[in-house]
């Protein structure tokens, strides 16, 4: 096939952003015309966060710590935990568990938090409950990753199902242009139509591309053929593109694409140019990479706040920080990485918490967050002065539809076994009591917001349920 050297500004993005959104309507499920009839962008009444801990986090660090004057190194032998926080040997961490500091007009904290977690988080105790004790049943990154992403244990290493953010979108059909948006997390659908599909990106660059303008010249007739593919086939060629529906669908995305590219959506997340998300995420006009990605964990806290808070997206599904996967000689290491995410994500909070929502309230109200890792770290520690890969995890909840300041399940004082509890109350139930999985975290997301959790197969736990 003979090169096209015809300009076209803008043909290269329709493609590369039909290609992604490919399905059946495309934009939420919103109807073409009526979404470009919609004059301004509104968020959603309700907004989901899905934030990921890249690499198995250390719970003793972070959400279920251990008093190291109880757990000493003398009993390491009989209780094979080592809270370890004086390995750390860096002032920025204390060596103990802490409560946060009462916040006006809320009750004290329930929760315990380790050295590693963010005081600017860890102070917005009131709109949390933690969960502890989950059984994650696999110690292998992508199984207990994909068993988080969709609340069904994998086949294998293969997912099963669909993403929480695609059962959500596909459920609710919001109206915002880019329902759904995965920052570097894999996403899954199964059953929904190309709708409920999320938008997946691998850093702040990738977004901004897909939703802008380009001038690069095609270089293929085919690919031309298919942008100006106006429903009536012309040639033979043509005629087999329509007889699969790829040119109509090409044309509602080339629409569709027009009226974001039209909305200047892509300047939305152009941070640079905007002094207030710059002081909010202490991000500096360049940018903290040569290319000015802000792709660090304050600017991918900034991009999940704009998405929902200029009624771009309806969830985010993000991995936040990464680096702890850490088996040797790593403690500070872990416990920095751990520190960077929590505190970007306390930026986050911040951020909405301070911000209206138009149906009242502020965006948390109207939020909520869950904030997991694919597993958790040994609680003791190796011969190489790390730790390994462990089974009982915790998670975070947050915002809207849930209880707040609130812990839930626990981990045993031997090894920090997962325990059996009641799931009713989340107290020990030795006889009769069940392991806490990631398919109760995932039921309990989607009854937060009066969702059909019958996916899961589980119930939520309704204790948790404001």
């Amino acid at each position: 096939m003979k090169k096209n050297h015809e300009t076209s500004a803008g043909r290269r993005t329709f493609l590369k952003a039909a290609a992604g959104f490919m399905g059946a309507t495309l934009f939420g499920g919103l109807p073409f015309r009526a979404f470009a009839q919609t004059a301004a962008l509104k968020p959603a009444d309700r907004c989901f966060v899905f934030v990921y801990f890249n690499g198995g986090w250390d719970q003793l660090l972070a959400l279920d710590p251990r008093d190291p004057a109880i757990f000493t190194p003398e009993r390491v032998a009989e209780t094979r935990i080592l809270p370890g926080y004086d390995l750390i040997n860096d002032s920025r961490f204390i060596e103990r568990p802490f409560v946060p500091k009462t916040r006006p007009g809320a009750a004290r904290s329930n929760i315990t938090f380790g050295p590693a977690m963010s005081e600017r988080l860890a102070n917005h105790y009131d709109l949390m409950t933690v969960v502890r004790g989950v059984n994650m049943t696999t110690l292998a990154h992508e199984e207990g990753m994909r068993y988080f992403i969709t609340g069904k244990r994998p086949i294998g290493a293969a997912a099963r199902g669909s993403s929480t953010a695609t059962e959500i979108v596909g459920q609710m059909v919001p109206t915002q242009p880019i329902p759904s948006i995965a920052y570097n997390v894999e996403s899954y659908n199964e059953g929904y139509p190309g709708s409920a599909n999320a938008l997946k990106v691998s850093k702040l660059n990738d977004l901004l591309l897909t939703l802008s303008a380009s001038t690069t010249v095609l270089d293929s007739e085919l690919e031309k053929q298919l942008v100006d593919f106006r429903g009536q086939p012309i040639t033979c060629e043509q005629a087999v593109y329509g007889a699969g529906g790829v040119g109509e669908t090409y044309a509602t995305s080339r629409g569709q694409m027009q009226q974001v590219l039209s909305g200047k959506l892509n300047e939305k997340f152009t941070f640079e140019k905007n002094t207030a998300v710059l002081g909010k995420y202490g991000l500096s006009p360049q940018g903290y990479t040569k290319n000015g990605d802000f792709d660090n964990p304050a600017g991918r806290a900034a991009l999940v706040a704009t998405a929902l808070k200029e009624g771009i997206s309806q969830c985010v599904s993000i991995n936040l920080v990464g680096g702890l996967d850490t088996h040797f000689g790593s403690q500070l290491t872990h416990a920095s990485n751990l520190r960077s995410g929590f505190e970007a994500l306390g930026m986050l909070v911040d951020d909405l918490r301070a911000s209206p929502h138009p149906s009242g309230g502020n965006f948390m109200d109207h939020t909520t967050i869950l904030v997991y890792s694919e597993f958790a770290r040994t609680p003791y520690i190796n011969s190489t002065n790390g730790r390994d890969h462990h089974q009982a995890n915790s998670c975070l909840l947050m915002g809207a539809g849930l209880k707040h300041n609130k812990v839930f399940g626990y981990t045993g004082d031997i090894a920090m076994a997962p325990a059996l509890v009641d799931l009713k109350t989340g107290m020990a139930d030795p006889n009769n009591g069940t392991n806490i999985l990631p398919e109760h975290i995932i039921a309990t997301v989607l009854a937060s917001a009066g969702l059909d959790y019958s996916v899961t197969r589980v119930d939520p736990l309704k204790a948790l349920l404001a």
